[in-house]
């Protein structure tokens, strides 16, 4: 499969950041622990050059618990201040504030010796579309501050946010970035719904996915659908067989009784996206990137 979703409205919104970059002290980032490289938009690393930054590690009630402390501690050695978060829990969401605090102390302490006190620090959240961002804002302010949806895109426009007396955030747009190199990155952006549905083909999307799982979490199609266990070797013709075993187990069938494959591939994503194949990560931290989880 080839993935490729980047709209004019998405152009626009990096020229928007682009100019009010200059009036902030830290970015914010949100990834979603699932996918913490992949859904890091790279064009921010050049967007926020010499601004400190903060990665939220979001949806972490979502991801493999065992691999949530190591990633959080590989943004820390790079350089990041980095937390866990669950957003719609409120889970860790408090501490953030504490987390902007430290990663503009230098700031504040230059502020400070000029004299300028009680300047509230402005920051600006970023992330690709369905990370979260929305959520998070509102989980942070206690209020319904910005439009929220399950579909990317939904928050448009650009607001300032008042967070506490010592802190505004500058919420922005959802934005990928215009291609991407690998295309195992676009493959784990549509997983988690990052990418627009209606372009992509959801059946090529569950075989793919089927594949992921073949590798690191072997089990768990197994243990969800009562499904015949699989080789290890398993390919994307085997893929397809297992997929219409899947539908035959669901109930998925077309008139004659023939596996409704389409449809049991939407039921498979959507499994996958609410959680109910389990907490899945799919890519690890790389100190520990060779590991198997036994499932």
């Amino acid at each position: 499969m080839h993935f490729q979703w980047y709209p004019g409205h998405m152009a626009k919104a990096k020229r928007s950041m682009q100019e009010d970059i200059k009036l902030i002290d830290v970015v914010i980032e949100l990834v979603d622990a699932r996918i913490p490289i992949s859904s890091m938009n790279p064009d921010i690393n050049t967007l926020a050059k010499n601004k400190s930054r903060v990665i939220l590690l979001n949806k972490a009630d979502m991801a493999d618990q065992r691999y949530n402390n190591a990633w959080k501690e590989y943004f820390e050695t790079k350089g990041y201040f980095a937390s866990l978060v669950n957003s719609k829990s409120g889970t860790g969401v408090k501490q953030v504030q504490d987390i902007v605090n430290k990663a503009c102390q230098a700031k504040i302490e230059r502020d400070r010796k000029r004299g300028i006190l009680n300047r509230p620090v402005r920051a600006m959240i970023v992330g690709i579309p369905n990370v979260g961002k929305s959520t998070f804002i509102n989980s942070f302010v206690g209020r319904a501050s910005t439009k929220t949806g399950n579909k990317p895109g939904v928050t448009k426009g650009k607001q300032w946010i008042r967070l506490s007396k010592t802190v505004e955030l500058l919420d922005t747009p959802g934005i990928l970035w215009p291609k991407f190199e690998d295309q195992s990155v676009g493959l784990k952006l549509a997983l988690i719904g990052s990418i627009n549905d209606n372009i992509v083909n959801t059946t090529d999307l569950s075989l793919e996915m089927i594949l992921l799982l073949q590798k690191n979490y072997p089990n768990v199609l197994v243990e969800r659908y009562g499904i015949e266990s699989f080789a290890d070797d398993l390919d994307i013709k085997g893929a397809s067989k297992l997929l219409e075993q899947i539908a035959i187990k669901r109930s998925c069938l077309l008139k004659g009784g023939e596996p409704d494959v389409d449809r049991a591939a939407g039921l498979l994503v959507d499994d996958f996206r609410s959680t109910k194949l389990g907490n899945i990560t799919l890519e690890f931290p790389p100190v520990i990137a060779k590991e198997t989880p036994n499932t």
